[in-house]
């Protein structure tokens, strides 16, 4: 398959780790024409998101890419990461936030977590902010999260690289909390929020 294909289809191990179950039983669905699989050259089995979807569909469950209000902040100043925690928790509706406060805690907590949006810092001990970035976008299961940079080190460059390891923006540390919450896309509770004015690190 071209990496395109690799892009848009998933292996039994994956659609397994999506639907918590074992790769037997993704291919026992197979077997039994309850899930459309594709067949590669080599003869592995491969299966289309549109081809999930309508799998859990028609089993009742839920979309395995549905999008949730859930929230993961990245940064390891544990002051700036609580800040926002809060920040989101009080100005927005509904939203789930975790905390990681390394690159290597950021991939662990995004297959647990799975969230919808995350606010990546760059400096990071270990993995850095563009390499997780990196990693997100270049797997089938992460690909569709939204990444949200911020540094405290802006320059033109770093926000090239960011945006090019596939985050929307690069946000300069400090900056102003409306203009985060509003990238987010998270329904507002409706109060006004206060300046980020610390943490720029």
């Amino acid at each position: 398959m071209s990496q395109s294909s690799d892009r848009t289809h998933l292996t039994p191990n994956e659609v397994a780790a999506l639907f918590s179950v074992s790769p037997v039983t993704v291919r026992q669905w197979s077997q039994k024409g309850l899930l459309e699989a594709e067949t590669t050259a080599g003869g592995h089995r491969r299966y289309s998101r549109d081809a999930l979807v309508r799998f859990a569909s028609s089993r009742g469950m839920r979309s395995p890419f549905a999008t949730r209000d859930r929230l993961l902040v990245v940064d390891d100043n544990r002051q700036f990461n609580d800040f926002l925690r809060v920040l989101f928790e009080t100005e927005c509706e509904g939203v789930e936030v975790a905390s990681a406060y390394d690159g290597f805690e950021a991939g662990r907590l995004v297959q647990q977590f799975e969230p919808r949006v995350v606010l990546l810092d760059i400096m990071m001990p270990g993995l850095d902010g563009i390499e997780v970035c990196e990693r997100l976008k270049g797997d089938a299961l992460t690909r569709d999260i939204r990444v949200i940079g911020m540094t405290g080190h802006y320059s033109d460059d770093l926000a090239r690289r960011m945006t090019g390891a596939g985050a929307e923006t690069l946000l300069k540390k400090p900056f102003d909390s409306e203009q985060v919450l509003s990238l987010s896309g998270f329904a507002r509770a409706g109060s006004a929020a206060p300046q980020v004015d610390r943490g720029a690190r």
